[in-house]
């Protein structure tokens, strides 16, 4: 019973870690985005997608199910993401025991548990700890398929693969490796099935991704423009961003080293490290094209097997008490940066909560509010705003033409003539980056002009990264 149950403990030790102090860590720009998603109604998330974020349309849709029944709190919106980890947690634990035995799933799960990054994605309401646990996933059924390559064996793999599309389209660069291994394994068996199953199941699994990669190519501008094409440097910096600790990251490549010296293990070592390597490596080099994707958040589906190959070498050490130190120590090297993941700032450096705090506690109705958009609008204060204040604040945001829902986007339109949209309103709070003896820091020169013309300044106050001004027409 215990050896078919040994995965439960990686499972239950994922899923605490990747809950422990979810809600303290302010959410960032990423996750408001997809709060204002799945908060929208089904046919506003729909017009949100023909605009923009398409290729993240099957986790909001997923999202905005979840936030309807369970709420929109920190935690509510972040634990989608600890149960998909700990479903991973599940996987890698498998995937251990098939290719090494049931001591490697075991640690290779509790190692996974332990990766700072895993709860750092735990933490996060994006999609990315999907992705991760469809590439597991797929690469669970790939071994079974691998060993008896029947229809019954393939189809989840097939599924596997599209949902590591449909949730993060650079997660289908471990068709590359998965693709290596099905030819390493054919040189030594000669099966036509296997050339046969795995292209088909592809090609099948493909299929519901390609309208996305359609939809997102023609909005990809709009989304990662900002990634440039990577050098050596970004490939060390990434790689340690994988584990979201520099120590960890070496420890692991140490480990996972191990097992390549071993006779007996070499074989399923260079299966699962080709796993772990080549996405990393093709995505580098596919991002020297027009389009960079190489971030290390986009190459997080690539940390199960990396804990699968380090798991593998650490349970080869003798004498087997140096597998519980090994553990330990990875534990431990990762503390600090585990402990720093779930500081209020851990997400987004300035404090939008409390800027919230500030309005709502001098908050009058029918008072107004400006966040800082222009070249700042990508931060989505006014999201931060909106989510953070209580329901009974309702502030007009007063330089709005069209609001982000009416603008069936995730920026609103400025309104072209702010005097007149300021008419009628007697107060308004002005929320800016920084906190310099400027209040209206990187606001546009015309809303400036009418802030400073028609009103005048009552308050200044200032949190992390945010000035707050309470302004009252003269």
């Amino acid at each position: 019973m215990a050896a078919r149950t040994f995965w439960i403990w990686a499972a239950l030790l994922t899923l605490a870690l990747g809950v422990r102090r979810s809600w303290r860590p302010e959410l960032w720009r990423d996750e408001l985005a997809t709060w204002s998603a799945a908060s929208r109604s089904t046919g506003e998330l729909f017009d949100l997608l023909h605009h923009v974020d398409a290729v993240s349309g099957t986790y909001y849709l997923m999202m905005h199910g979840w936030v309807s029944v369970f709420g929109d709190s920190p935690t509510s919106l972040r634990l989608p993401s600890a149960i998909a980890m700990a479903a991973t947690a599940v996987f890698v634990s498998l995937i251990g025991r098939k290719l090494f035995g049931v001591r490697t799933g075991l640690v290779a799960g509790l190692l996974f548990a332990v990766l700072p990054s895993v709860s750092r994605f735990a933490q996060e309401a994006r999609s990315y700890a999907f992705a991760v646990l469809a590439v597991a996933a797929a690469t669970w059924f790939l071994l079974r398929a691998l060993e008896r390559p029947t229809l019954a064996r393939w189809w989840p793999y097939t599924v596997s693969i599209a949902a590591a599309g449909l949730f993060h389209m650079v997660s289908l660069s471990v068709l590359f490796p998965h693709a290596v291994v099905v030819v390493m394994r054919w040189r030594q068996q000669r099966g036509r099935r296997l050339l046969i199953g795995f292209p088909a199941a592809v090609l099948a699994g493909l299929l519901p991704v390609v309208p996305l990669v359609v939809i997102g190519r023609r909005q990809v501008g709009r989304q990662i423009s900002w990634l440039k094409a990577p050098n050596l440097q970004d490939f060390v910096w990434n790689w340690h961003g994988l584990f979201q600790s520099a120590l960890v990251s070496i420890c692991v490549v140490a480990l996972a080293a191990l097992p390549a010296a071993w006779p007996k293990g070499r074989r399923p070592a260079v299966e699962i490290g080709l796993m772990a390597v080549l996405p990393f490596v093709l995505v580098w080099f596919v991002s020297q094209g027009q389009t960079s994707y190489f971030i290390d958040r986009y190459l997080l589906f690539t940390a199960p097997a990396w804990a699968v190959v380090a798991g593998a070498g650490l349970t080869a050490l003798r004498p087997r008490a140096l597998v519980v130190i090994g553990l330990v120590g990875t534990a431990l090297l990762g503390f600090q940066d585990q402990q720093h993941l779930r500081l209020r700032t851990a997400h987004e450096w300035s404090d939008e909560k409390g800027a919230a705090r500030i309005i709502a506690q001098d908050y009058r109705p029918g008072d107004g509010v400006v966040p800082v958009r222009g070249n700042d609008r990508f931060m989505m204060l006014d999201f931060a705003l909106d989510y953070y204040l209580p329901e009974k604040v309702q502030l007009k945001d007063v330089f709005v033409a069209k609001t982000p829902v009416q603008n069936d986007d995730l920026f609103a339109v400025e309104c072209p003539q702010p005097a007149s949209c300021a008419e009628g309103v007697d107060r308004v709070w002005v929320v800016t980056y920084g906190t310099p003896d400027d209040p209206y820091k990187n606001l546009p020169a015309a809303e400036v002009q009418v802030l400073t013309t028609q009103f005048t300044r009552q308050s200044v106050q200032h949190v992390q990264g945010l000035t707050v001004s309470l302004l009252k027409r003269h």
